[in-house]
């Protein structure tokens, strides 16, 4: 008799990919959630919605400049978007503190945060879409378009245990 055993670091090919302790307070969810219609703004002005994202994973970050544990956490959101490569995992910073598309640019470069592209959502479509009470809220969205989990509050995004999960995720979906 043959046997082949499939393993990945630390887990089985067959298990789900669990969030790292490092990523607290962000939770998996169990079962998909379908993604309420909304849109915001891109540093043009331009409309984007979150269907135009579809075929990646995307980490939706909603911050805003007033919010201090969100900016913290802007400089490890540039580093996890640098640190994984483009075009199958997304990460979308949008600031919902009512700024200008420049000077959401601006806080951006002034607190190493460059990586991130320019999002804003001066209507708070973002925070009333997704029932967000406080910030920062960050969404994980599947290739699919629907939310697997979720985080209320800061988290460290660029641990190298971080950056694995999120690896293992996006290279699960091109499995």
């Amino acid at each position: 008799m043959l046997a082949v055993l499939y393993v990945m670091p630390g887990r089985s090919v067959h298990d789900a990919a669990v969030p790292p302790a490092e990523l607290a307070p962000f939770t998996a969810d169990q079962s998909p959630l379908a993604l309420p219609p909304v849109a915001f703004n891109d540093s043009t002005g331009k409309l984007v919605s979150l269907t135009g994202f579809r075929g990646r994973y995307v980490l939706l970050n909603l911050w805003a400049p007033w919010c201090a544990p969100c900016v913290r956490e802007l400089p490890s959101l540039a580093k996890l978007k640098s640190a994984l490569p483009p075009g199958w995992f997304e990460v979308i910073a949008v600031d919902v503190g009512r700024d200008t598309a420049a000077d959401a640019r601006s806080f951006l470069d002034a607190h190493d945060a460059k990586a991130l592209a320019t999002y804003v959502d001066s209507k708070l479509a973002l925070l009333r879409a997704f029932g967000a009470y406080g910030l920062p809220l960050t969404v994980l969205i599947d290739p699919q378009g629907r939310e697997i989990g979720r985080a209320l509050g800061p988290a460290t995004w660029d641990s190298p245990e971080s950056i694995d999960y999120f690896r293992t995720l996006a290279a699960a979906k091109t499995e």
